[in-house]
């Protein structure tokens, strides 16, 4: 064998030579980035900041020459109200009612269930739930209202059936408008987890078949853990558009009867234009956006959890 000659040993720089040009710096890389960057200050950032002095000054509309700083007092004065701590309650019993539990339970059900339907059977109830889902939320709260006034269609089946009737918007008004927002918006999650159940591999579910497993075990073991993302993304999506309703609940009751159906977004308004409480109102809104985040980051941790 022959020996290997030794590398000669690289020969240093000249003093004035220049070094080979690297790539572009971050600033250049970043460029094309700047609209979007200008827009999203402009549009997102600066009006989310002008929110959040508003929310610490004592702004109204009406009978006030100019605002003064009152730091805390809007959100003091706010955990010390019935009516906002009644409308977080609501909130919360709107949002697991007609998305954590409603939505995505109804929309998980008929995906599965379309899964296995024929071509015509999937195409009509499809159709069926996504129309309801692209109604504008002013027409779905008027056509609720429909269903649930005392002289409405769900008495009149009740009636024909020799069933008891009731105001329903009166006597179980959160409960109407939790089931008007499953109603229409159980559509994104069917659509979410038709999508999520389509890339599972079709020989874990037969070979699973094949070993004996029923339908809720295959469900529970298999459909279920490889899914999770899906339902995680599904449950944050859904609970941030929920917290946000406003129209539907407007249409339908206005927030009544005596606040019994009055949300956070209902509540704020009320405070920041019926009452032209704009420094309050702005500081519910505050609150309402810190909830979800909360929300969001519960869901967050959840997706970086390995089953």
């Amino acid at each position: 064998m022959t020996a290997t000659a030794p590398r000669p040993p690289l020969a240093k720089a000249a003093p004035g030579a220049t070094r080979p040009a690297r790539g572009p710096r971050l600033p250049v890389r970043a460029l094309p980035l700047t609209p979007a960057i200008v827009l999203l200050l402009l549009f997102l950032a600066g009006p989310i900041a002008y929110c959040v002095w508003i929310a610490f000054t004592d702004l109204q509309l009406t009978g006030q020459a100019e605002e003064s700083f009152v730091g805390f007092a809007n959100f003091t004065r706010a955990f010390g109200d019935e009516a906002f701590l009644n409308a977080v309650w609501l909130t919360l019993v709107f949002t697991v009612l007609s998305s954590l539990i409603g939505q995505n339970t109804l929309g998980l059900a008929l995906a599965a269930l379309m899964r296995r339907a024929s071509k015509p059977v999937r195409t009509l109830t499809g159709g069926i739930v996504v129309t309801a889902w692209v109604l504008p939320e002013v027409v779905a709260g008027f056509l609720l209202y429909a269903f649930f006034r005392r002289e409405g269609t769900l008495n009149a089946v009740l009636d024909w059936l020799h069933l008891p009737a009731q105001n329903w918007l009166y006597t179980l008004p959160i409960l109407a408008v939790s089931f008007a927002n499953v109603w229409r918006g159980t559509a994104f999650s069917m659509l979410v987890y038709s999508a999520a159940l389509n890339e599972i591999p079709q020989e874990i579910t037969e070979a699973a078949e094949v070993d004996g497993a029923g339908g809720w075990r295959r469900m529970w073991h298999i459909t279920l853990p490889m899914i999770r993302r899906s339902i995680g993304t599904n449950l944050m999506l859904n609970t941030l558009q929920t917290l946000s309703v406003f129209g539907l609940i407007w249409v339908m009751t206005r927030g009544g009867p005596g606040g019994r159906s009055q949300t956070l977004p209902l509540f704020m308004y009320e405070q920041a234009f019926q009452n032209s409480l704009i420094g309050y109102g702005t500081a519910v809104a505050l609150l309402l956006l810190l909830v979800g985040s909360l929300f969001s980051l519960v869901y967050l941790r959840l997706l970086r959890t390995e089953v």
